[in-house]
């Protein structure tokens, strides 16, 4: 079945998780749903590199963590926090992306 991860999910959301790196946060509506989703391996970082044109190495993680249905994912920021020509300084807007990804559960 084809979804949009915002229809399965209860968070979707972005944060500095310090001045060079972002994390991610998708918090799911159930264990079922989180575990279909974990066990499909959707989430890679060749997957999260594309969708925010980054390198694969700038992926730092993707974790699943199973007691908060969530799986989180950090990247290396584009642009230090703060930095001249940064746009979001707190990296809340950054997971606009995320949003209307369609997914197979």
């Amino acid at each position: 079945m084809r979804v949009r991860l915002f229809d399965i999910s209860d968070v979707i959301r972005s944060k500095n998780s310090g001045p060079y790196e972002l994390t991610f946060d998708i918090i799911f509506k159930d264990q079922e749903t989180f575990e279909k989703v974990s066990a499909s391996g959707f989430f890679t970082p060749e997957r999260f590199a594309a969708l925010y044109n980054i390198s694969v190495d700038d992926v730092i993680c993707i974790i699943n963590f199973t007691p908060a249905k969530a799986i989180k994912i950090t990247i290396k920021r584009p642009i230090c926090s703060g930095d001249l020509g940064e746009p979001d300084v707190y990296g809340a807007q950054q997971h606009a992306p995320l949003l209307n990804l369609e997914l197979d559960i």
